[in-house]
C-alpha cells in the first residue's frame, strides 16, 4: 500500500494553491518541516485499532506532511518489534507496553520510544460457549432477571475449580507477554480471586502458582483456537471478540472499558536512534496521525466509513458487520444482547493521543506485579523509565504546528500537563491509581508481588 505518485503531485499542487490563498487571508503560513526522510515503511497488526494508520493513508494526511508511506501487515507482535529494531520498518503500530518492555529488557532489549498513543479501550475477554454456560449460574441478576454487568471473574472461579478437580488445566490466550491484553486479563482474574500466575527468570511463560494458564495466541487466530478447544477463553482487541460471537464459538463476557475505563491501548513505536536521526520526519508522522484520530472521532458517519474501509483484506480483513459492531459505538455480549458503548473505541477524545507518563508507569507496575520486573524498584525508577520511553515533548511539537495551521483547536491538547493524569479509581476492583506513587499502588493488591518480594522456583520469597 504505497502512496501513488500521480495523486501525490495533484495534492502537492492543490496544497500550494491553498497555501497561497491562506497566506493572502491570514498572513505568512507556518514554515514546512524539512524532512530528513520521506518514504516510510510502517507495520501493523490486523486489528480494528490500526485504523488511524489506514485513515492517515487513505485521506491523504501522510501526503499532506510530505510522507510517502507503505503500510505493511505483520504476522505477530514479536515480529513487528523485531523489524522496527532492525530497521526493516521505520515505525509500527505497537502494544503500549512494547516500547517499555524492550527498554527494560523483557524478552528483547532495545531503546524504543513512543510519541503517539493510538487509542483508548478496544479490547474484551471472551470465553467458549461451554465455559459461559458454566459461569451463568454464578453471575448475579437484577430484579428483572437480567445479568448484572460487568461480569466479574468471581463467576469464573468455580469453573476453574471444576477443571482442576477433574485434572484439566484451564487455558486462556492473550496476544503478547507485555500486551495490555495480558495485564487486563490478569487484572480481571486477580480481582475475582483467580491467580493468573507469576513470571520469573526461570519461567518466562508466567505460570508459576497459576490457577489459569495464560499463553500467547496471535489475534486473528483467537476464534479458531477457541473453537478447536486449545484454549477456553482469551483477551484480544476487536474484531476478534465479536467474531467469536458471529461465528457462534464464544461469548464476550466483559470489555476492557469495564476493567479500566479509558485505558490506553496501542502506540506508534520507533527506535530512539531513528527518532534522533529523523526528528522532523517523526514530528510529521505524529501530525498526520493526530489528524486521522481527530477525523475518526468527528462523526458517526466517519466511523461507519472507517469500518467499511478497514474491512478490506489489506487492512483487517473481517466482515464489516463484525467491525461495525464496536467501531460504531455498540457491543454485543451475547446473541441479542447488544449494549451502547460509545467509548468502546476512542481515538481523539479525552486526549487519547497524548502519551501520558502515568500510563507508562501503570504498565511498569503490572510488569513488576507479575514478576516480569523480578525485583523491587524505587518510585523514582518507574517515573524515570517512563519518561525515557513516553515522549509528550515530541507530541507537543507536532501539536503546536497543527495549531498554527488551524487544523486543531487549543482545547484539544493538554498543553499544561506534566504528563500525569490525576489519580483515578475507574477500575473493576475500585483501586485508586496514582502514577506518582507506583509502589503504594503495587502493594495495595491482594494478589501480586509486593515490596522486595521475588519468585524463586515455585515460591514467592522476601
Amino acid at each position: 500500500m504505497k502512496n501513488r505518485p500521480d495523486i501525490s503531485r495533484r495534492r502537492v499542487l492543490a496544497g500550494i494553491a491553498a497555501g497561497a490563498v491562506a497566506t493572502q487571508v491570514r498572513g505568512a503560513a507556518p514554515k514546512p518541516l524539512k524532512l530528513e526522510k520521506e518514504q516510510l515503511r510502517i507495520g501493523f497488526i490486523k486489528l480494528t485499532d490500526m485504523v488511524p494508520l489506514a485513515i492517515a493513508y487513505e485521506k491523504g494526511f501522510f501526503e499532506d506532511e510530505g510522507l510517502y508511506v507503505t503500510l505493511e501487515p505483520q504476522a505477530n507482535w514479536k515480529l513487528i518489534l523485531d523489524r522496527v529494531i532492525t530497521g526493516e520498518l521505520d515505525a509500527a503500530h505497537m502494544l503500549a507496553g512494547q516500547p517499555l518492555g524492550a527498554t527494560v529488557g523483557i524478552g528483547t532489549r532495545a531503546e524504543v520510544i513512543t510519541a503517539f498513543s493510538m487509542d483508548l479501550n478496544g479490547n474484551a475477554i471472551t470465553v467458549s460457549n461451554a465455559v459461559w454456560q458454566q459461569m451463568l449460574p454464578h453471575v448475579p441478576r437484577d430484579a428483572q432477571g437480567r445479568l448484572v454487568r460487568p461480569v466479574k471473574a468471581s463467576a469464573l472461579k468455580p469453573v476453574v475449580e471444576q477443571f482442576r478437580a477433574s485434572g484439566r488445566p484451564f487455558r486462556m490466550g492473550m496476544v503478547f507477554p507485555v500486551s495490555t491484553h495480558n495485564y487486563e486479563l490478569r487484572y480481571w482474574l486477580a480481582a475475582g480471586g483467580v491467580h493468573p500466575g507469576f513470571y520469573s527468570p526461570a519461567d518466562v511463560n508466567g505460570q508459576v502458582a497459576a490457577d489459569v494458564l495464560l499463553s500467547v495466541t496471535p489475534p486473528p487466530q483467537m476464534p479458531a483456537t477457541l473453537e478447536a478447544g486449545t484454549i477456553n477463553g482469551y483477551c484480544v482487541g476487536e474484531p476478534w471478540n465479536q467474531q467469536a460471537l458471529f461465528k457462534k464459538v464464544g461469548v464476550p463476557v466483559i470489555t476492557d472499558y469495564e476493567i479500566w475505563k479509558n485505558n490506553p491501548e496501542k502506540v506508534i513505536g520507533v527506535t530512539r536512534a531513528w527518532a534522533e536521526k529523523y526528528p522532523n520526519t517523526h514530528i510529521a508522522l505524529v501530525k498526520a496521525l493526530m489528524r486521522a484520530a481527530q477525523w475518526l472521532d468527528a462523526s458517526p458517519a466517519n466511523r461507519r466509513e472507517a469500518a467499511t474501509l478497514i474491512s478490506r483484506a489489506n487492512y483487517v480483513g473481517a466482515d464489516v458487520r463484525v467491525i461495525s459492531a464496536s467501531m460504531t459505538g455498540t457491543f454485543e455480549y451475547a446473541p441479542g444482547e447488544k449494549h451502547p458503548v460509545p467509548d468502546f473505541n476512542v481515538f481523539w477524545r479525552y486526549h487519547a493521543t497524548y502519551p501520558f507518563i502515568s500510563d507508562a508507569v501503570w504498565y511498569l507496575t503490572q510488569m513488576r506485579r507479575w514478576g516480569q520486573i523480578p525485583e523491587g524498584k524505587p518510585d523514582s525508577w518507574y517515573i524515570e523509565t517512563a519518561k525515557k520511553v513516553y515522549r509528550p515533548d515530541i507530541y507537543l511539537q507536532a501539536a503546536r504546528l497543527l495549531l498554527e495551521e488551524g487544523k486543531i483547536r487549543r482545547e484539544e491538547v493538554p498543553w499544561d500537563s506534566d504528563g500525569f493524569r490525576p489519580p483515578v479509581k475507574d477500575f473493576i476492583d475500585g483501586m485508586t491509581y496514582d502514577g506518582r506513587k507506583p509502589n503504594a499502588y503495587i502493594d495495595g493488591f491482594a494478589i501480586g508481588l509486593k515490596g522486595n518480594q521475588k519468585v524463586e522456583g515455585s515460591r514467592v520469597v522476601g
